[in-house]
């Protein structure tokens, strides 16, 4: 029987364990990313390791979070990630350059090979033919000094795309659909194979956008073959070489297949709430907005701006919103410069910002109370823009632009068509600093702050029920991203403060007050960002366990590295307020919670005998530094 493109790539990097779906593997890691709001932690992480120097093929640490330096203790992180990535051995992509994913595809992604990525856009790579994972930062810090990142190993989900898409329909509205289709939680344990003829119909920009959003249906990643295209993309960034033809075999075996007929996509927009509230663009046309950004790792590449551009050209923004623009990376801003596209959007109204994650993440253009802000970003969760009480919705660049004009959601059909022509692309690594070696002396402000020691798991859990949430609770729920914490990366003792501020405000009080205690959630519990303050966080404040109906891959993880024990039971009839006890002397035998003394529900995990051995040793770090003596 053939293979697919996942299988080939997984099966030559297995380097622990036997590459069959549902068994757990050790996944040899070519190359590892760092971003400047999860990184610090990572590098915090790796250092403490006690190795010389980073061992993966490469290893780049990006500032694109928090760039704009909004705070002082962003700007001391960025002098710490920069010393610390050139001390090390890593390269260092200096705030102003771009967003990590857009750049990482760019700039360094090859086909064929695997990426770890402390984000959870990472498979954004995906469009290049890699095999590229979002994790938590320890993960990332083990596969930076050359170890092994474990997963269980995905089933795959071939995408077969036919035709090829209609003037007004984008790249984003591929992904939409599909969401639309499988829902948020439809790729867990799952990869999205893209393949069919419909493929060759895309550029590598365009299908990075849709391995980007691919991350919000649950899957471990998403990918496309690496064909003509793909070399047509390398040859512009000046790096050809790095060029191999990926394809499937022609009787490869799919667990499932999904058929995508690009000539039947229209223009969609998913409203606030969710990814998957997806509706095509003619149930919600005329629906009044406050602000349009176009941007972002999803949608930040030069056709989609210079579309905008087009269709901007001679018009005017309506007066009674603001648009946004900002690039993906230098690279973009470079091209748009130079092709008189920058121009236009001023004239037109727009408001041009540095490349970075900026408003995306909250920074900056936060949306006002009820405020409708219609985005090309990836998520709109209440709270993801920055404010709670403002709302998201998330679109193409196309209709961005078109909605601009009118202040109100539009169809992009209703104009006329623009054409995007390429011109060659603009390589300048100005902003990329190649590491100096040990004679670079790492700078620490007093807002990093040294992690806590983990310790041995105890026989016995016991405490308080300290919260109850929803389904779906992300992981800006648990830990809002945005300007009240986007500076605390570095210092677990300050972020803790926000730990579901946007839920309860007087849960960090009683953790303090209690000692820490118990989380339980829902459905999905830590669902969208890699963000491992969402675990770290909860750990700084003596959380010892979450119990919840299912977890969000990532944060599963995270769970484990830091030691909190994700357990899996019908939460129903747990209410905050309950004391708990489970005796976790030995996690593969039959367990049981004690609910206030008295009632006993049994409860279950997915854990394996790896985890089970790095919750004994107290997390991750402890973990391996057992095996590692």
């Amino acid at each position: 029987m053939g293979m697919t493109i996942t299988g080939k790539i997984l099966k030559a990097h297995t380097g622990d364990g036997t590459c069959e779906v549902g068994r757990e593997i050790g996944l040899i890691i070519d190359q590892c990313l760092t971003q400047d709001s999860t990184g610090t932690m990572a590098w915090l992480e790796f250092e403490a390791l006690g190795l010389d120097e980073v061992q993966a093929k490469r290893v780049v640490s990006y500032c694109d979070h928090t760039s704009l330096g909004f705070k002082g203790e962003s700007t001391d992180d960025h002098y710490f990630l920069q010393t610390i990535a050139s001390h090390f051995g890593a390269i260092y992509s200096k705030p102003g350059n771009g967003v990590c994913h857009q750049l990482h595809y760019e700039r360094f992604g090859v086909p064929g090979e695997t990426l770890l990525g402390a984000d959870s856009h990472t498979p954004t790579c995906g469009g290049l033919g890699m095999i590229a994972i979002g994790a938590g930062g320890m993960d990332v810090a083990v596969a930076m000094g050359g170890g092994y990142f474990y997963l269980t190993v995905p089933e795959v989900l071939g995408v077969n795309l036919t035709g090829s898409l209609n003037w007004g329909s984008s790249a984003k509205d591929v992904i939409l659909m599909i969401l639309k289709e499988i829902s948020v939680k439809g790729g867990v344990g799952k990869v999205l194979e893209y393949m069919g003829d419909g493929v060759k119909t895309l550029s590598v920009p365009e299908r990075a956008t849709i391995t980007n959003m691919g991350a919000e249906t649950g899957a471990t990643t998403s990918i496309f073959p690496s064909d003509e295209v793909t070399r047509l993309f390398l040859r512009g960034q000046k790096r050809e070489s790095d060029w191999k033809e990926l394809k499937a075999d022609e009787d490869a075996s799919y667990d499932d297949i999904i058929e995508l007929d690009l000539d039947m996509i229209t223009p969609q927009v998913a409203m606030p709430g969710m990814p998957d509230n997806v509706h095509p663009v003619e149930e919600v046309a005329g629906t009044p907005i406050d602000q349009v950004f176009i941007g972002s790792c999803t949608n930040g590449g030069y056709a989609d701006i210079r579309k905008a551009a087009l269709i901007l050209r001679g018009k005017r923004v309506d007066p009674s919103i603001e648009l946004i623009i900002s690039p993906g990376s230098r690279q973009v801003l470079q091209m748009l410069i130079k092709d008189g596209s920058f121009e236009a959007l001023i004239k037109a109204g727009a408001r041009v910002i540095d490349p970075g994650c900026n408003a995306c993440i909250g920074i900056g253009f936060v949306p006002g109370h009820g405020h409708l802000s219609l985005r090309t970003v990836n998520r709109n969760w209440a709270g993801r823009g920055g404010s709670k009480f403002g709302r998201i919705a998330l679109c193409g660049a196309e209709l961005a632009a078109a909605s601009a004009i009118k202040g109100e959601i539009t169809d992009p059909r209703e104009l006329d068509p623009v054409k995007v022509d390429m011109i060659d692309y603009i390589v300048d690594d100005l902003l990329m600093l190649k590491p100096q070696g040990k004679k670079v002396e790492i700078r620490r402000s007093p807002n990093i702050a040294q992690l806590r020691r983990q310790i041995p798991l105890p026989d016995l859990l016991e405490g308080e029920v300290l919260i109850k949430v929803a389904d779906g609770i992300s992981t800006d729920d648990i830990l809002p991203a945005g300007p009240s914490t986007q500076h605390l990366r570095s210092n677990l003792p300050e972020i803790s403060k926000f730990v579901f501020s946007y839920q309860d405000d007087g849960f960090y009080a009683r953790c303090r007050e209690k000692n820490g205690g118990f989380i339980v959630g829902g459905e999905n519990y830590g669902q969208g960002s890699s963000r491992e303050h969402a675990a770290l966080a909860p750990f700084e404040l003596g959380i010892k366990a979450v119990f919840a109906k299912s977890f969000a891959r990532i944060h599963h993880a995270n769970l484990i590295n830091v030691g909190i024990i994700p357990f899996v039971c019908d939460t129903d009839e747990m209410k905050q307020g309950d004391r708990l006890s489970i005796d976790v002397t030995d996690l593969r035998g039959e367990l049981e919670v004690s609910i206030n003394g008295s009632k006993k529900i049994p409860v279950s995990h997915n854990l394996s005998e790896r985890d089970i051995a790095i919750l004994k040793a107290g997390g991750l770090l402890a973990y391996t530094k057992e095996v590692k003596n």
